[in-house]
């Protein structure tokens, strides 16, 4: 084990880029093989609950994974989000996101490896966008029909202010923080409530490498340039929108909570304790100590 432990990276951002990609990876499997399975099966294993609820495992178990490393953020919102709010170096903000991405990316292809045969006898061979048998949806996300483009818009602004507004006062000292260890099924039960509530129009995605890196798969996998050009080019609503509900709901939290929530009190001034040995009985020593 000491020699195993000497593999650890040193470059610290190095060991957190790598806790986001797995995070990620993780949070994907879980999500996208419910998709495919729940796809596939024409909802006779699974039911589009079952989706939500398999997102919101994912992030819990995504988070106990990464949280002491990287802070387990899992989405680049959250990360931009943080680094508004100056509790994550800027510098970190690219490379995190990059890694996001990879690891949506990696998962997605898994998924499609484990639900290779599955997937072409619902489809029949023809791996498309539109119609009764598409399966790009088994990754990323797309609108509805009667969703028009800036309903859409709002809708990941709204989903993704939601998700920053809840999180962030969980570990907040001068309000109700929660215990460390129940964080992760904390907000795992946010992002479900979010799935369950804000996803019939375009998906809920609220975060933009859970829907580029399995686009991106799909681009590279045979579903073609349909994915990006679909529902006239409407790719890009869910990785700008995410961007800027994030930091809206941070916003929010801050004005709202954090700068009305009482001043921590100041620590006891221990000049004002007696510290006179005369006041001090000490114990007489007969001989006996025990």
């Amino acid at each position: 084990m000491l020699k195993l432990r000497t593999l650890r990276l040193r470059a610290a951002l190095v060991r957190e880029c790598m806790a986001e990609f797995l995070g990620t990876f993780v949070l994907m499997l879980f999500g996208c093989s419910a998709a495919a399975q729940v796809k596939t099966s024409q909802d006779t294993k699974g039911q589009y609950l079952s989706v939500n609820m398999s997102f919101s495992v994912g992030v819990m178990s995504a988070m106990y994974l990464t949280k002491g490393i990287s802070g387990a953020h899992l989405n680049p919102a959250v990360t931009l989000s943080l680094c508004v709010l100056r509790k994550v170096r800027w510098r970190s903000l690219l490379p995190f996101c990059l890694s996001q991405v990879l690891g949506a990316y990696v998962a997605s292809a898994v998924v499609y490896m484990v639900y290779y045969d599955a997937i072409m006898d619902f489809s029949g061979g023809v791996l498309t966008v539109y119609g009764p048998n598409e399966t790009a949806s088994i990754f990323a996300t797309y609108p509805s029909e009667y969703l028009t483009l800036g309903r859409s818009f709002l809708d990941q602004v709204v989903g993704t202010g939601t998700l920053m507004l809840c999180i962030l006062s969980l570990d907040e000292k001068r309000n109700t923080p929660a215990p460390s260890g129940l964080i992760p099924p904390i907000v795992a039960t946010i992002v479900l409530g979010i799935s369950m509530s804000m996803s019939a129009n375009c998906g809920a995605a609220i975060n933009p490498a859970r829907d580029l890196g399995p686009r991106l798969f799909t681009l590279t996998a045979g579903w073609g340039t349909e994915v990006f050009t679909c529902k006239n080019y409407w790719f890009w609503v869910p990785l700008v929108a995410p961007l800027i509900g994030g930091p809206l709901g941070s916003f929010l939290y801050v004005v709202f909570i954090e700068w009305q929530l009482p001043d921590p009190e100041p620590p006891q001034n221990l000049s004002t304790v007696s510290t006179n040995s005369d006041s001090i009985k000490k114990p007489q020593n007969n001989g006996s100590n025990k």
